[in-house]
Order: C-alpha cells, then structure tokens, then sequence
C-alpha cells in the first residue's frame, strides 16, 4: 500500500502554464481497495524492462546503445517532444505519448517537451517542402492546445498502481531557453562542437538535398536545435532518454553527440519507434476528411472511435499490440478467436476503439462514442433524444427546415429536399427494400408523414437511408 500513499500525493506540473494540477479524484476506501487487490499484478509489471516490454509490443525501431536496457533497470528520465505546428495533436504523435506511458507505467519520470522554439524553424524530417512559418499568436494557441491535450491524456492514462520515486508528468518548452540565446551564443556553444559532413549525412538532410526543393540554412540546423535541448535537458533536469518516431533518428543522435562531445559523457540514450504505417505500407492517422485529431475540439470521439473501429482484420491485431496496453496474452487470444467459426465480426475492432478511445478521451469520451454510434445505427431500437444526436450533430450532414415546412409533409418529399435522395424514385425504391428509417425506425409506408411526434425533443429528425447515409433535419 506504500504505493498509493505516494500516488495521492502525485500532482502533474505543467511549466507552460505555471500550475500543478492533479488528475484524479478524491481517494476512496473503495478505490484503495480495488487498488490493493491490483498491487501485485502491478509490482510484477514495474520489474519487468521497459525496453522488453516496447520490443515484446513492436515498439521499438533502434535504439543508441545496448546499454539502455541496464540504465532502464533503475529510474530514468524520458522525454519526447511535440512541435506545436497545429492546435491539437494528431494520430501520428499518439504513439509517442503511448511510449511515455510505458515508461511511466514502469517507474520512470516522463516528459513532455512542447517545441515553442523548433516550431520556429521547422523540422525538414519526412517533409518535401519547407514548413510554413508560424506567427508568435498561432505559436502560443498551438502551445497551450497541445499542452492541455498531453495533460489530459497523460494524466489520465497513467497506471495508479505504478512503482517509482518520481512519478509527476511534467511539460517543458524549448523556448524557455531558446528565448535568450544570441546567434553568438549558438556558434560559440553548439556550433563549434558541429561537423558540416555529419550533418549532410542525416537522412532528412539528404534526402532534401537531393530534392528540387533543396533545404534552407534554417532547416539545416534544426538538428542541432534538437540536439541542444537534450543536452539542455540532460544537464539542468537529468534527463537521459529522448524517444522519437524512426524520422526522428538523426535528430536523436545529434543530440547524444553533443552530449559525448561537450560532457565526455556517454550515458544519454535515444530510443525511436516505428511509424504507423497499415499493412499495404500507406500511412495510419489519415481519413478522408484529413487527420485523425487527438483533440475532441477538431475530432469528435465519435468519429475518433469510428476510425479504429473500421480498422482491417490484417492490421487489427498490430495495432491492439502498439496502440492499447493490454496484455499480451489477452491480444494474442483475441488472434486466436479471429480464426474460429463462431467469431463474431469486428470483436477485435470493436476492443481497440474502445481502448484507444477511453486513453485519449477518457470514459467519458467512450461513452459519448458508444452512445452516437447506437444512436446512428439504423433499427437498433434505441430511443433517441436531443443529447444524444448532439452528440453526432458535427458528424452527420445537416439541413435546416421550418416547423411548418416539416409537419405533414411526407417522409419520401422531406428525403429529397433534405438531401438525402436525388429523385422521391430512388426514395420509394430503398422503402420498398426496406432500407429507408425515420428517427433509426424503419419506414415500411410510402405514405408515411411527418408528425409532431416524429420530431425527437422538437428540434431534430434523423433520416437514414441504409447504415451508413443519413442527414439530420434541423427544425428551424
């Protein structure tokens, strides 16, 4: 129990906005108890090597040094780091924070590092053409966006029951430091230390130099940027690990270099995994409608929780291994049951959107998607309500009508003048097949009107042509 004594006293630092916060609730009995009867399974986990767990889950691509596997068998301090180029994280930076929690769920100290400076500049790794520049305003709005989304889920998604000294997240931003370093100071401090023919030889750099683009002088030297705030962070925090996705290799070890160079030291270790890719080499954390948002603000968990459950069976598996944390012989049965006859479609999909979803958006956020996706399926039964279609209302076309308009007009005129059908032809004939719902309740009438009844809370009605058309009526 000694543990939980030192979990209630856990608060979470965010140095960008100058406040601790603390994530969870008031302590229990209750809670204290169910914690107790997890403790051991728990203790058994923080013994186990970070590294060997990221490996056993896929999770690592290359590391700097062998000797990460001893240094990780005593408390380290980690860090990533997230350059606010947009307001809200997407897809592809999840596994990073998936990585932190790892490390933290095992007795580390996790860190977060928001790149208010590098932002600045712009990271040429896996890019064919030169960032658009940020102002200072959208810099600050990013800056604060993302830092509240890495507070949310971190805090959130950290294991009660973890073993260490220093359990805290905390965030940190590059510019802190960046702010008062001169062009003088750069050359003088970092500059020096650089060799030209070691930096060309980064594949980001490469392969920008062989591009039409080319690279700016600006681009050239993010690496050392990079490289300085581990050596920064190394020196000041004690911080000793950066990870990063693959792309960020040649970044990462810039940053060991220096270390080596300017300290003699040899202890900074680097860590990078693989980039989400699907199994026919495509890009994963891409939609039709653009990135995956890790924010409910840009992506609703709704639509959040629809993306991983329309995964492929090919890549399912992989994904619940590198993107949830259960264990794995949990997965590995869920294999398993995929090759049975009596398995039930989608089983697998359905587990790792549930999973992903309650570690970005919480139960909250899982109960929200849960709730739409009932809501929108056609002949579920469901009764619906106002708050549940607000809940889908940003993710389902929408028309707005007058109350007069609607009422006793029938259901086959108001499917084509809300845009549901091009012709009241194609709306008899998906009737007829019994594809045409009102409200999620199939229309069985070609005369069937619109009444006051019909129109859920006197705002809102929901047509659906088959599962996956619908449009909302919006009642003006």
């Amino acid at each position: 129990m000694a543990s939980i004594s030192v979990l209630a006293r856990t608060l979470i630092f965010n140095h960008s906005t100058k406040r601790f916060f603390s994530p969870f609730k008031p302590l229990s009995s209750p809670f204290l108890l169910q914690c107790a009867t997890k403790t051991t399974c728990a203790l058994q986990q923080s013994r186990r090597n970070v590294i060997e767990i990221l490996e056993e889950r896929g999770l690592v691509e290359s590391i700097t040094s062998d000797a990460l596997r001893a240094a990780c068998s005593s408390p380290v301090k980690v860090y990533c780091g997230f350059d606010p180029t947009a307001e809200s994280l997407h897809l592809g930076n999840l596994l990073g924070i998936i990585v932190l929690s790892w490390f933290h769920r095992c007795g580390h100290s996790s860190i977060a590092l928001i790149g208010g400076a590098t932002a600045r500049v712009g990271d040429p790794s896996g890019k064919s053409l030169e960032r658009p520049e940020l102002d200072a305003e959208s810099l600050e709005k990013n800056t604060v966006g993302i830092s509240n989304t890495i507070e949310r889920i971190l805090g959130r998604g950290r294991n009660p029951n973890s073993v260490g000294s220093d359990l805290s997240v905390v965030i940190l931003n590059n510019y802190d430091w960046w702010k008062e370093f001169s062009l003088l100071d750069f050359l003088k401090r970092v500059g020096r230390f650089a060799r030209v023919g070691s930096m060309i030889s980064k594949e980001s750099v490469r392969k920008r130099l062989e591009s039409e683009e080319g690279i700016s002088f600006t681009e050239f030297t993010y690496q050392l940027l990079q490289g300085y705030d581990f050596l920064h962070l190394f020196q000041n925090e004690g911080i000793n690990v950066q990870i990063g996705g693959s792309d960020q290799w040649g970044n990462i070890t810039a940053g060991t270099e220096l270390i080596r160079k300017i300290l003699h030291v040899k202890d900074a270790y680097g860590l990078t995994f693989p980039l989400l890719l699907k199994s026919d080499g495509t890009k994963f954390g891409k939609s039709e409608d653009g990135a995956i948002w890790l924010s409910p603000k840009f992506l609703s968990p709704y639509k959040f929780y629809q993306y991983f459950f329309s995964i492929t069976d090919d890549d399912v598996i992989r994904f619940l291994r590198v993107l949830t944390f259960l264990d794995i012989e949990e997965i590995v049965a869920l294999e398993g049951e995929m090759t049975k006859p009596g398995y039930v479609p989608n089983t697998a999909q359905r587990r790792l959107a549930e999973e992903v979803t309650r570690f970005v958006h919480g139960e909250e956020g899982l109960a929200e998607a849960l709730q739409a996706t009932e809501a929108l399926r056609p002949g579920s039964g469901t009764k619906l309500d106002w708050k549940s279609i607000e809940g889908i209302a940003e993710d389902v076309p929408s028309c707005s009508l007058a109350y007069e308009e609607v009422l006793n007009l029938s259901l086959v005129d108001l499917s084509v003048s809300s845009g549901l059908f091009e012709s009241k032809s194609a709306a008899r004939r998906l009737l007829k097949q019994g594809g045409l719902y009102l409200n999620n309740s199939r229309v069985d009438s070609e005369g069937k009107r619109i009444e006051a009844a019909d129109i859920v809370d006197g705002k809102v009605l929901l047509l659906s042509a088959g599962k996956k058309n619908k449009v909302l009526v919006r009642i003006a």
